[in-house]
């Protein structure tokens, strides 16, 4: 509480309907009493600064040209380096796209011109093919500098979506400004430079879900939720944050827009709509190696250590169990999705956030260029309720360096290759990484809502 009015008074009250803890404080100072009611798990903490670093300060202000110089360094990076990007993802979802020519051959086709260890199949639903497939008429190159420009303005959008999502809205000064920051530091973290790398779309996807969790209206919640959901499956997971949320007008019409989507991809492509969600769902093999390092979920963490694919036996089980209790816990911590309206809707930012964590971890493959759910945590963590809080520090720069470091990709070097499971334990161990961490951050969320609550 340093830094606060010293005659701040609080109390605390628990309320059991909406499984979440809120605080009612009152400043009794001599300009009058003021109430502030339910500003999450730390009404205290969300309370502004009343002034800023001067390094704040100085960041601030330069936030413009460090956000062009960032983006100018990735364009060098693309461009001028050997090694810079490949876009193999992003090849093949337009070579997929220009498989539509020829019918019957979508999920027939393979990219290898840069991946001859692993010719890369077309792994997503099919409308992801419709989608695209007007991009395969121009350019690559002018696909791929739009791309990345792309990514950009869609990187910045999560933050500036995760800033409004936040309890106290985007009450600081400088939001912008901050915003512009966190995309120039973005841009740099291991799920953006894997992103960029391979031209993935799972930055747009992101935006996309904050999104329909940020609006009020139902159809557009549902649209956005479906539709991205058609383009690649894993955004489905936030089905169950709109029905926590009991929001269900968006949870029946994302199910509705979504069954459009395949009935749009039967429509263009035929029986290969049939042959994807009858035959190839679910083959995590044909996504790609379980045991790489890349691969942050439970299913590869538990492969690395056990030397073979463990599918989804007894040890996976079990820690998908212990992430779905502790995702639960953090999620009753935070007061849900927003059941209620007014000052006592819950933690929506939060809310989303854990769904999209115990996600990843349940996901046969999850791999890092899919943690870009990092950055909203990151920002709740640093710049949410809790934020004066220590342990919100040190988890919220905690993620920062692992990603910045990017410790999967270091550990890459130390396989002899992405097919071969088996490691020295340490490497198996320390591969573990993202899903400890993850497990400590819901764990802390949790654990922080039950001493308030007592």
């Amino acid at each position: 509480m340093a830094g606060l009015n010293p005659k701040l008074a609080c109390y605390w009250s628990y309320s059991s309907d909406t499984c979440g803890i809120y605080a009612t404080v009152t400043d009794t100072s001599a300009d009058g009493d003021r109430s502030l009611e339910s500003m999450g798990i730390d009404a205290i903490a969300s309370a502004p600064a009343t002034s800023a670093s001067p390094l704040a300060a100085r960041l601030s202000a330069a936030a413009p040209v460090l956000l062009i110089l960032s983006i100018a360094a990735r364009l060098a990076w693309t461009y001028l380096l050997p090694t810079g990007a490949n876009f193999v993802d992003l090849h093949v979802y337009l070579g997929g796209a220009a498989a539509l020519d020829h019918p019957g051959t979508l999920y027939d086709y393979v990219y290898a011109d840069q991946t001859p260890d692993f010719p890369l199949p077309f792994t997503y639903p099919p409308f992801a093919a419709v989608l695209f497939y007007p991009l395969h008429l121009l350019p690559f190159g002018l696909v791929a500098l739009a791309w990345q420009l792309g990514i950009v303005a869609a990187l910045y959008g999560v933050v500036r979506m995760s800033q409004r999502l936040l309890p106290d809205g985007d009450a600081s000064p400088g939001g912008r400004r901050v915003a512009m920051l966190w995309t120039a530091v973005g841009i740099w973290i291991e799920p953006l430079r894997s992103t960029f790398d391979y031209g993935q779309v799972n930055v747009l996807l992101v935006l996309a879900v904050l999104y329909a969790v940020h609006t009020t209206r139902w159809w557009l919640s549902g649209l956005l939720v479906g539709l991205a959901a058609g383009v690649k499956l894993t955004p489905a997971v936030s089905g169950l944050y709109f029905v926590g949320a009991r929001r269900w007008g968006a949870v029946a019409f994302s199910a509705v827009v979504f069954l459009l989507t395949i009935g749009v991809s039967a429509l263009v492509v035929g029986d290969q709509a049939r042959h994807y969600f009858t035959e190839l769902l679910g083959d995590a093999s044909r996504v790609g190696p379980i045991g790489t390092s890349f691969n942050q979920s439970w299913r590869g963490g538990i492969s690395r250590i056990l030397g073979h694919d463990a599918g989804y036996g007894p040890v996976v089980l079990a820690g998908i169990v212990v992430t779905a209790a502790l995702a639960l816990l953090a999620w009753r911590a935070v007061g849900g999705g927003g059941v209620q309206s007014g000052a006592r809707a819950g933690d929506r930012l939060a809310a989303i956030v854990i769904v999209q964590l115990f996600g990843l971890l349940l996901s046969p493959i999850s791999w890092t260029h899919h943690w870009v759910w990092l950055i909203p945590l990151m920002i709740w963590l640093l710049h949410g309720p809790l934020r004066a809080r220590l342990g919100a520090r040190v988890l919220g720069w905690g993620w920062l360096a692992l990603t910045v470091v990017g410790v999967p990709w270091l550990l890459s070097f130390a396989q002899p290759s992405i097919w071969v499971i088996s490691r020295p334990w340490y490497l198996a161990w320390a591969g573990l990484i993202y899903i400890v961490a993850t497990l400590a951050t819901l764990a802390w969320i949790g654990a922080t809502g039950f001493r308030r609550s007592r």
